[in-house]
């Protein structure tokens, strides 16, 4: 993984204003659209992972789990989830995290967490 461009792009998205932080925050951006990827620590407890894997899943937003502290210290923001807003940032990390296999899709989603459909 390209940790300092990933680092980058992080810092450079907080400081355009395109991430969203906090647990509501992230939350209700995931579900109103605004958010293009979410960016998830790896330290985030089962429970805060599945929250976000299902929200996730519903709205088909992409979700990447990163290496623990990454998200907080390339962003200078504490938490465990960042949500980024959409624009050219925004694909710039979906494609940079997709190079790497570290974005979970909504369709991937339901195979790890083992989610079904209802329909």
């Amino acid at each position: 993984m390209d940790e300092k461009r990933l680092r980058g792009l992080i810092g450079l998205s907080t400081r355009a204003g395109l991430g969203v932080f906090g647990e509501d925050g992230c939350l209700k951006a995931v579900r109103n659209g605004s958010c293009a990827v979410l960016l998830l620590d790896s330290r985030a407890s089962d429970a805060t992972r599945q929250k976000y894997e299902g929200v996730c899943r519903r709205t088909g937003t992409p979700m990447a789990i990163l290496p623990e502290g990454l998200p907080g210290d390339a962003a200078g923001r504490p938490g465990v989830a960042m949500a980024v807003r959409d624009g050219g940032l925004a694909r710039q990390l979906i494609s940079l995290l997709s190079g790497e296999r570290i974005l979970i899709t909504a369709a991937e989603a339901d195979t790890i967490s083992g989610g079904a459909s209802v329909e």
